[in-house]
């Protein structure tokens, strides 16, 4: 049984797909199984993955019936998998060829391990990384509304955890699925070390370009988000930041596109003051971000 598992939800990345097989397949640490999740794409990304699945039995091939969506994709990718530790990779982006191998010496006894990645955007390189190194210094920082990724692409998770933090999960995601996902994972064992070890490729599409229906379920997806994590069992300070900062981002949204009213929403009755949080917390991001 493999060590580790890394699963790709895949559609549509036939550019970018080699890229990140290669980055999977030489692994410094061998004892994986890669799991291409085909999402029913109309282009040629999932023949690149059975041509190398031939070459590589470690490579294995799940094809959704219809389209799903990445968060569907990866679940289904999860509860096919064998490994005791669960990666994600999206095909886009590629690892670090050590990302593994130095993902499983420093989880030990941990559930959840969160790893720096490089954003790559128009060739630029910025290096993200945690300063924190346990749970305790996570609410530390949180507290001072450091910001913190929720990307899933930069955690190594033990299976069995991540699995009973998912299973009630039904809500169809569009976009945020990392956020709730990650939200939902935060525990006294999880760990962070410095390492960059993830990829993240930017590229020109973006939330701002698409049409009005996807930008209204980016919305809807926001304020689902926020209502689910309002239920969690989440410690003061934990579940004051991300209300705040998912709050902060759709006010952004709203905003910038003048589109829909912020009327519609229910917390923002109170539009002056919600306005004031909002550029009270952008501040203190931006002031933090300065003196990294």
């Amino acid at each position: 049984m493999p060590k580790i598992s890394i699963i790709l939800p895949t559609y549509n990345v036939e550019p970018y797909i080699e890229r990140a097989l290669q980055s999977c397949i030489n692994q410094t640490f061998k004892d994986i199984e890669i799991i291409v999740v085909d999402d029913c794409g109309h282009d040629k990304s999932i023949e690149i993955a059975k041509d190398y699945a031939n070459k590589d039995e470690r490579i294995k091939i799940i094809h959704n019936e219809k389209n799903l969506g990445t968060f569907a994709s990866r679940n289904i990718g999860v509860f096919n998998l064998n490994a005791d530790y669960i990666m994600f990779l999206d095909p886009d982006d590629y690892l670090e060829l050590n990302a593994c191998e130095i993902c499983l010496i420093n989880i030990k006894d941990n559930n959840l391990l969160q790893f720096g990645f490089k954003k790559n955007e128009n060739s630029e390189i910025d290096l993200i990384y945690p300063k924190m190194k346990d749970y305790k210094e996570f609410k530390k920082y949180i507290s001072y509304f450091y910001f913190t990724p929720w990307n899933l692409c930069s955690l190594m998770i033990k299976r069995d955890f991540f699995c009973k933090k998912i299973q009630n999960f039904d809500y169809k995601f569009v976009y945020t699925e990392d956020m709730l996902v990650y939200i939902s994972l935060i525990n006294e064992k999880m760990i962070f070390i410095k390492d960059c070890l993830y990829n993240y490729i930017i590229h020109e599409s973006s939330i701002s370009k698409e049409n009005d229906e996807k930008y209204n379920t980016y919305l809807a997806n926001l304020d689902f988000t926020l209502s689910m994590i309002e239920k969690m069992d989440l410690s003061k300070n934990i579940l004051r930041y991300y209300s705040y900062f998912i709050k902060m981002n759709i006010y952004q949204f709203l905003y910038k596109s003048h589109k829909i009213s912020y009327l519609k929403y229910k917390f923002f009755k109170k539009k002056e003051k919600f306005k004031k949080i909002c550029y009270i917390l952008l501040f203190k991001i931006s002031r933090l971000r300065r003196y990294r």
